[in-house]
Formats: C-alpha cells, sequence, structure tokens
C-alpha cells in the first residue's frame, strides 16, 4: 500500500513538472542563458558578424570607457531629466483623475475607458500619431497655436530645446491611464468611514484628500512609482519612431544608446556594458525606494 501511494505521488510530481517545462525552458532559453552571455559580453569585444571567432577578452576595458563617452553621460542625462518630469506628473495627474472617476460623474466609465486606452495601444501606433501631432508645420498643435496669435509656435521634435519634452508629453498621456486604474484600485480599500468621520468633523475635500486619501494610497503609490521609473529609464520606441536620439542627442535615452551600440555600430560588447549599468541604475532606485518604502508608511 505504502508503495502505491509512493508511485501516485512520484506520478504526481512528474506531472506537475512536465506542465511547467515548456514555461521553464522558455525562460531558460530566452531569458536566462541571454542574461548570462550578457554578462559574459561586459568583458570582451565582440564583432558578431565574424560568429565566436570575434570574441577577444578586454575586461574592464568597457566599463573604464564610460565616463569618456559624450553619448553615454548625455544619454544618462536625458532619461534623469525624462524620470524626474514624467514619473511624478503621471502620478499627480492620475491621481486626480483616479479622484474624480471614484464618484458619480457622469459616463465615468466611458472615461475611464478612454483614458486608459493610451496605456494599452500600441507604442508604436501612438508615436506616429503624436509625431504627425507635433509636425511643425502642418500639425495640427502648431496650428492651434497660430490661430492663437501664437506666430513662432515651438518646433516640438524639431528642436533640441524642446524634443525632449515632446516625448516627456506623449509619454506622460499614455502612462496617465496606467496611474489612474491602479489608484482606482487602492480607492476601493479606503473605508468610507474615514470620510464620513471627516464630514462630521467639518474637514474639507481638500483636507480629506491630504489627510486621508494620500496616507492611506502609501503603498498603492509606491507599486506605482517603482513600475513607472522602470518603464521611464527603459523608454525606447516613441525615440526610436519619433526622433532617432536626435536632433543633437537631445532625445538619446540609454536604451536607445544601446541598441546604436549593438546593431548599428557592432560594439556589442560596449553595449552590454552600458545595459548592465542601466540595470544597476534601475535596480539600485528600486532597492532605495523599497527601504523608504518604511519610513513613507510610518511618516503618514
Amino acid at each position: 500500500m505504502k508503495q502505491i501511494w509512493h508511485n501516485a505521488r512520484f506520478r504526481e510530481q512528474m506531472a506537475g513538472y512536465l506542465f511547467i517545462l515548456p514555461n521553464f525552458a522558455g525562460y531558460v532559453i530566452f531569458v536566462l542563458i541571454p542574461i548570462i552571455f550578457s554578462l559574459y559580453l561586459v568583458f570582451v569585444d565582440w564583432e558578431y558578424l565574424k560568429g565566436f571567432s570575434g570574441l577577444h577578452w578586454v575586461g574592464l576595458d568597457n566599463f573604464l570607457a564610460l565616463p569618456d563617452d559624450p553619448k553615454f553621460l548625455k544619454s544618462l542625462k536625458n532619461n534623469a531629466v525624462f524620470t524626474l518630469v514624467s514619473v511624478p506628473a503621471s502620478m499627480v495627474i492620475g491621481l486626480l483623475l483616479a479622484v474624480v472617476l471614484n464618484k458619480y460623474v457622469y459616463f465615468r466609465n466611458t472615461l475611464r475607458t478612454l483614458i486608459f486606452l493610451p496605456y494599452v495601444s500600441s507604442l508604436v501606433a501612438v508615436s506616429v500619431i503624436w509625431s504627425i501631432l507635433y509636425n511643425s508645420r502642418t500639425g495640427p498643435i502648431n496650428q492651434l497655436l497660430r490661430s492663437f496669435g501664437v506666430e513662432n509656435p515651438p518646433g516640438w521634435l524639431a528642436s533640441p530645446s524642446s524634443a525632449l519634452f515632446a516625448i516627456i508629453i506623449m509619454s506622460v498621456w499614455v502612462t496617465i491611464g496606467y496611474a489612474m486604474v491602479i489608484y482606482l484600485a487602492g480607492l476601493q480599500g479606503i473605508s468610507k468611514d474615514l470620510y464620513e468621520a471627516a464630514d462630521i468633523d467639518g474637514a474639507s475635500k481638500l483636507r480629506q484628500l491630504m489627510q486621508i486619501t494620500i496616507p492611506m494610497l502609501t503603498p498603492t503609490t509606491f507599486l506605482i512609482t517603482i513600475t513607472l521609473i522602470i518603464w521611464s529609464f527603459q523608454i525606447f520606441g516613441p525615440v526610436a519612431v519619433m526622433t532617432q536620439g536626435g536632433p543633437l542627442d537631445s532625445t538619446m535615452v540609454l536604451s536607445y544608446h544601446i541598441y546604436l551600440l549593438a546593431f548599428r555600430f557592432y560594439k556589442m560588447g560596449y553595449a552590454a556594458a552600458v545595459s548592465w549599468v542601466l540595470f544597476a541604475i534601475i535596480f539600485l532606485i528600486t532597492m532605495i525606494q523599497w527601504q523608504g518604502q518604511k519610513r513613507w508608511q510610518q511618516h503618514f
């Protein structure tokens, strides 16, 4: 009887392993092995058109070259500006929209869908549409500005001074839907008794927002902050479609710089070094926020 039970348990375990095998194999082949190989590439100079015979060990030279690379420094700066502007803007607008649409307003379900739609749409298609909107001569945005009497409207994507902020505006438009939906989910978990007690005490709506809503949404804010920072540092599609890093590298970001290094200039080892620096930055920011989350909750 014991032998039969062991055999049945063994078959059950094997069945479970067989069920997860396809997914696990895909993870190993398409995720784990490339990650390990990219870590090896950091220490080599690889002309991959020559195959594995083009591998040459260079040690830490790829990392040592980073401080002298103006494009890398420019990409790092642009990524920092992009993150510092787009993430807070998306979160603040998303929170305000969530608070408004959490109440009984007309067509709130339709409005929620319309606001969230850009986030689930093709980022390439959205980038193409915004490229048309930003056209300095025939674009609807500048035509509207001219109709209001603006003689010299911005060049948007054609100007180094405005190209990055033009992409930031588009990025905020895309991500506010995500922030709104997550905040809406967080608002559903706040007890209405707190607001009723605040109404009895005579607290204004603004005071309720600052003293009840925002503190109770601290875990939600932490989640949105982490995901949006990761998204902002990995921004690639809009840059590739709208500006290709220009003009004058004003929209060059780390992910697009990595793409150019690897697939246009064939510097695969150096590209791997930049990609691991990008990973280290995202990991460090995430760990800092993770450690700071407890202080946020204690403070509120």
